[in-house]
Formats: structure tokens, sequence, C-alpha cells
């Protein structure tokens, strides 16, 4: 058995410019001013580690679930609308169902907003599992998320998943989780920087990992049980 679990944003949806402006958004309404830049390097961890980043601690325990939740609601109203799903996310999960993987989700997003991407990248019917911020205590670059994701898709040893992800805290996350990871460059992050956070290889996108799934981790001659060290 070997599993596939996809990150979301950035990695099936373009979406993470949208999540730093309303991220800076919320930080303005409550009186920090934070430059798009200096957010947007930070979009892959869950709000439980981002917020840390930009306020003092004793705002993040006094206020950090009302700024949460005042994001979420404003990217739900203003900003969801615009995400659009990468190319051919749908035919690479098909692939990889024919070789037998098993394809899990695991996002920091709420579970409207990982249904929303669902129906956005039709992948509803081809998943094995999930996972959404409320199953990790701690979101990435821990890696509780993607350890959850494995435990639901029936124990797969850790060393036959591949983690496909687009920022450096996904790498992080999942060689803290002894999972073989693939980054792709579309949610803008250097090449240079994904490299030493520790993803095996790299691809453009989507579209691209599929064009070149001979030459992956995924294809067929991968043998399982490869540990990553």
């Amino acid at each position: 058995m070997k599993a596939a679990i996809f990150d979301v944003d950035g990695t099936l949806v373009d979406s993470v410019d949208l999540h730093a402006k309303a991220w800076q958004a919320a930080f303005s309404h409550f009186g920090h001013n934070h430059s798009f830049d200096a957010i947007r390097s930070q979009i892959g961890k869950g709000g439980d580690q981002l917020m840390p980043v930009f306020l003092p601690q004793e705002e993040v325990d006094a206020k950090g679930h009302e700024i949460e939740k005042y994001r979420g609601n404003l990217f739900t109203k203003e900003f969801m609308s615009s995400v659009k799903p990468f190319p051919l996310v749908r035919e690479l999960f098909q692939r990889l169902l024919a070789d037998g993987w098993k394809i899990a989700l695991a996002s920091s997003a709420k579970k409207d907003e990982l249904q929303t991407y669902k129906d956005l990248c039709r992948v509803t019917d081809l998943l094995d599992t999930e996972t959404t911020s409320e199953d990790a205590e701690k979101s990435k670059p821990h890696p509780d998320i993607f350890e959850a994701a494995r435990k639901r898709l029936g124990g797969i040893a850790a060393a036959d998943c591949v983690v496909v992800g687009d920022s450096p805290y996904d790498a992080e996350a999942a060689d803290k989780a002894g999972m073989h990871s693939i980054g792709l460059l579309s949610g803008g992050f250097p090449a240079t920087l994904l490299r030493a956070a520790g993803f095996e290889a790299l691809y453009p996108d989507v579209a691209a990992l599929l064009g070149r799934y001979g030459e992956t981790i995924f294809s067929r001659e991968w043998p399982s049980g490869v540990s990553k060290t």
C-alpha cells in the first residue's frame, strides 16, 4: 500500500496570494500593519503557527481565536470566489489511483473551505480520506496533519507516503513525519528555499508532475518501503 498526501493551497488551487491578502486585512483590522510579502512568506502554516510570527504572544493568547475567525469570514466573503484550481488535478489523481495509490488531502483549511476546493478540482469522488485544521493539534511545519492523514488511510508506513506540497512548511512537516516529499513551484516560493527545506524533487505545477509522471517517485517502478534515510 502506498499513499499520496496532498497539500491544497498553492498545490492544487491558486490561493496563496488571496490568503496573504486576507491575513493582511485581518491584522490591519486589529491594529497591526504588516507587509504583504512578509505575510505571504508564512502562508502554508495554520493560524496557530502564523500569528505568533506577527503578534505578541499575549495578544495571540487573548485574541487569536477572534482574529482567526475574522480572517476566515473575510476570506470566505471577499476572496474565496477568486480561487482557481490548477490544471489537470483530477487527471493526476486518476493516474495515481490507476497505479494503486491511496490519495489523501491534508490541509490547514477549515472543512467548508476544503469542500469548496474539492469541488473546484473535481476530486471528491477520487479521495480515500482528508484532514483539516480540526484534525491536528498543531499545524505545519509540525507533522500532525500528515500523520493524521496516514492513520486514516489504515496505518500505511510513513516511508510509503509521499507528500506533495508547495511551501517549505510542507517539506519540513513531511520530513518530521518520515515521509517522502515532492515540491511544486505553483505556490510562488523560491526553488532554492524549497530545496533547502527538504523537498526531494521539484516540479513547476500539477500539470508538469503529471507530464513527467514516469520519472517521479510515483512511477510504478518505485519500490515501496524506501526509507528517506
